[in-house]
């Protein structure tokens, strides 16, 4: 699927058999790979370090130690892949393989031995043969195919709503009433245009990544007043190492929080105590929903675009808050204007995006296969025209997972596909409601943090 358009299961097989596909195919003259360069697993896994980066795509080995600087992902996204095995991360990400080929093509260095396995570190070949089975099912389904009229008509929605905000205020004034029902408003629209920014920076929107990077940086920047550079590098670690500490940014609570079944039992054996992790599931309510965005988020976006010198986005940010402050600081001024949107936006995000992750498997790195890699950390949240709007389809939280780049609108149709896999192979679908998923972020918080008193008396 890298160099040509032969299925996975085909690949797989040929592998298993010692036959090479075209997508394996050496150079001529070669006897394995660049220049006849043969490598063990044992030899990729060494260079896993931070100036010196090998991984693996298709049995293919690459020396990505100086292109991960410019990866247009970000570094860290690629180099948690160092040492390993990426193909199916690489097919996750990358909407046009055939594009990224050039890219790749230089940094080949030789290829896996023939009596090497195709996966490192003792996956279930079985599991992945399965999946990109599946992977193959959905793309000859059309699932990746988007629908412009949905997208048309939510970024219509949005528009609406904003302009809707506006009409109350210049006809109805700031009474109280005016000013809730126009907080409700904008909150709802700053959200579903949060939603609406995922899909862009996914490159699930258009064929062609160019044009989902560009509007992706209109909707973030002028509907959100953040960057897209940001984003994009962050959340593509959450999504290529999801719920795995010092990968996954989501997880890294900055000794606010302790969270899962592993990092409070070594905070408590390390007596570490830098809040009193106990009652976290109390404080949470203080300083998770309704700080995330407004403070700490704020600050990110700011001190990453100033850093990097990220002008574009910085501009594209400050059209924002030109747009915004001018339209809402006349009737509320500079911090009624701040206060009006973002504390309640910043509560609707945590709740939707934590109710998936928190309560799953969260942990150190155990190079698992992709599929339940992605399924231990994730959950879904059941179906409903209210469930589908309010999360942005992210109550399809596995397919999701799996499938980065599939619009949004067919994972109803892919899930019950994914649901068959997991059945056959033992791993867990878990599916709740939408009040379950709320009430599990707080009992998980109080789970960890009883987990953590106990180790910090007794151990």
């Amino acid at each position: 699927m890298l160099f040509s358009p032969i299925s996975p299961v085909a690949s797989y097989v040929c592998i298993l058999n010692n036959v090479k596909t075209p997508n394996e195919q050496t150079e001529p003259g070669s006897s394995g790979g660049r220049n006849g360069v043969l490598y063990t697993w044992e030899e990729v896994q060494k260079h896993c370090h931070k100036m010196d980066k090998w991984l693996v795509i298709n049995r293919k080995v690459y020396n990505i130690t100086e292109w991960a600087k410019r990866h247009p992902g970000g570094m860290r996204v690629i180099s948690h892949y160092a040492g390993e095995d990426a193909t199916d991360a690489f097919h996750a990400f990358h909407p046009e393989p055939e594009f990224v080929r050039k890219f790749l093509k230089p940094l080949l260095i030789g290829e896996l031995a023939p009596s090497e396995p195709n996966l490192d570190r003792q996956k279930n070949a079985i599991i992945v043969q399965d999946f990109r089975a599946l992977r193959e099912q959905v793309e000859k389904a059309d699932l990746f195919r988007s629908d412009p009229l949905f997208f048309c008509l939510y970024l219509g929605h949005i528009l609406l709503l904003e302009a809707l905000s506006l009409f109350l205020l210049w006809n109805w004034g700031t009474g109280w009433t005016q000013t809730l029902l126009c907080a409700v408003i904008l909150t709802t629209a700053q959200s579903q245009a949060g939603w609406l920014q995922h899909d862009f920076g996914h490159l699930s929107v258009f064929k062609k990544s160019r044009w989902n990077h560009l509007v992706h940086k209109f909707v973030i920047g002028h509907l959100k007043g953040a960057s897209a550079n940001w984003w994009n590098h962050r959340h593509f670690q959450h999504h290529a190492k999801p719920n795995i500490f010092s990968k996954d940014p989501d997880v890294n609570m900055l000794h606010a929080l302790v969270l899962g079944k592993t990092q409070p039992v070594e905070y408590g054996i390390k007596k570490l105590k830098y809040l009193p992790y106990n009652h976290q599931h109390q404080y949470f309510f203080l300083i998770g929903p309704p700080l995330l965005i407004p403070v700490y988020f704020s600050i990110q976006i700011m001190h990453t675009m100033f850093s990097r010198r990220d002008w574009v986005d910085l501009a594209w940010a400050l059209s924002y808050y030109l747009r915004y402050f001018y339209c809402y600081v006349p009737y509320y001024g500079f911090l009624g204007s701040i206060a009006l949107v973002t504390f309640m936006e910043s509560h609707w995000f945590v709740w939707v995006t934590q109710m998936n992750h928190i309560p799953m498997d969260i942990d150190h790195e155990k190079h698992q296969d992709w599929l339940t890699m992605q399924l231990v950390a994730t959950c879904n949240i059941e179906q409903s025209f209210f469930n589908d709007w309010f999360s942005g389809h992210l109550n399809f939280q596995i397919e999701h997972h799996l499938f980065p780049t599939m619009p949004r609108h067919n994972y109803w149709r892919a899930a019950p596909m994914v649901r068959a896999v997991c059945e056959k192979h033992g791993i867990p679908y878990q599916v709740k409601s939408l009040w379950r998923g709320f009430a599990d972020i707080v009992s998980s918080l109080k789970e960890s943090g009883d987990l953590w008193l106990d180790a910090y008396l007794h151990k």
